[in-house]
C-alpha cells in the first residue's frame, strides 16, 4: 500500500476519495485549509505544503475553487518534485477545451501545468455533478420563476462513482489522460430542474431564456457532454430520492439517443 496525500479531501468528491483510500489500506493524508494535520492554503504553499507531501507516493488532487487554482496547481507541482512523488492525479471537467468559460479556462490550464510538471500523471474529466445542479436548482428556485439558458442539456453524473475512479487510478500505474466519464442521461436543463422542483416540494413556473456569449454557445452546442462515455450509473432521480426522500421519481425523460 502506498502514502496518499488527496487535496480538497474534505470536500464533496476529496473525502469520498479520501474514504476509499483507506478502507483500501492506504496511508491517506487530508489537504485543505482548515483541516489539521494539514491546514494548507495550495495558493500560498511554502513550508507547510512541503510537510504535506513530504514521503507522499501519489496525489490526488481534487481541491479547486473560482479563483486561484493555477497557482495551487503550480506550488503543488514544485512540492510534489521536490518530494519525489510519482504520480499526480487531477479530476478535471468535460469541455474544458470546448467551453470559454472562465472557470472551464483555468481548469484547462491546470491540465497543461499537469502534463508538463516532469512527474508521472494521469487526468480524468468528468461531467456536473448532482450536487451541483442541485445547488443551482436551489439559487435559481428563490425566485418565483425559475429562469434557465434555453437549449442547453446536461448530463449529471453521481460523485461517488467518480470518487470510485479516481481510486482506481490512484492505485494504478500514471495513464496520461483517460477517457471522459460522463452521467447515464443526456438531459434538457428544463427536464432535471422540474424533476428537482417535484422532489424539493417547490412549485415554480420554469422560464427558458436565450442569452448570449461564447460560452453560452458552448454549453448550449454540448461541448461539455460525453454521450458516448454515459458510463454512469446513478440517475438524477434516484440522487434526489436520496437527497429529499420521498416516493421514487419518475424520469422526466429516457436516455439520449445520441
Amino acid at each position: 500500500m502506498t502514502t496518499i496525500l488527496v487535496t480538497g479531501g474534505t470536500g464533496t468528491l476529496g473525502r469520498l476519495v479520501a474514504a476509499r483510500l483507506r478502507a483500501d489500506g492506504h496511508e491517506v493524508r487530508v489537504l485543505s485549509r482548515h483541516s489539521q494535520p494539514y491546514a494548507v492554503d495550495l495558493r500560498a504553499g511554502g513550508a507547510a505544503l512541503d510537510a504535506a507531501v513530504a514521503g507522499v507516493d501519489t496525489i490526488v488532487h481534487c481541491a479547486s475553487a473560482q479563483k486561484g487554482d493555477e497557482q495551487a496547481a503550480r506550488n503543488l507541482i514544485i512540492a510534489a518534485r521536490g518530494a519525489g512523488v510519482r504520480h499526480l492525479v487531477y479530476v478535471s471537467i468535460v469541455g474544458v477545451d470546448e467551453v470559454p468559460f472562465p472557470y472551464y479556462r483555468s481548469k484547462l490550464a491546470v491540465e497543461s501545468l499537469v502534463e508538463e510538471s516532469g512527474i508521472g500523471w494521469t487526468v480524468l474529466r468528468a461531467t456536473q455533478f448532482h450536487d451541483l445542479l442541485i445547488m443551482m436548482f436551489q439559487g435559481l428556485s428563490k425566485l418565483p420563476v425559475m429562469f434557465l439558458p434555453a437549449g442547453v442539456r446536461d448530463q449529471p453524473v453521481e460523485v461517488a462513482e467518480v470518487a470510485d475512479r479516481l481510486v482506481e487510478l490512484a492505485a494504478a500505474a500514471p495513464a496520461g489522460r483517460v477517457e471522459d466519464m460522463g452521467g447515464p442521461e443526456v438531459r434538457p436543463l428544463e427536464s432535471l430542474a422540474r424533476a428537482y422542483l417535484k422532489a424539493s416540494g417547490r412549485r415554480r413556473a420554469v422560464v427558458n431564456v436565450s442569452l448570449w456569449g461564447a460560452a453560452y454557445r458552448g454549453f448550449r452546442s454540448g461541448g461539455h457532454l460525453a454521450p458516448r462515455r454515459a458510463v454512469g450509473k446513478g440517475s438524477f432521480e434516484e440522487h434526489l430520492e436520496r437527497r429529499f426522500g420521498g416516493g421514487r421519481i419518475q424520469a422526466g425523460s429516457g436516455r439520449s439517443g445520441v
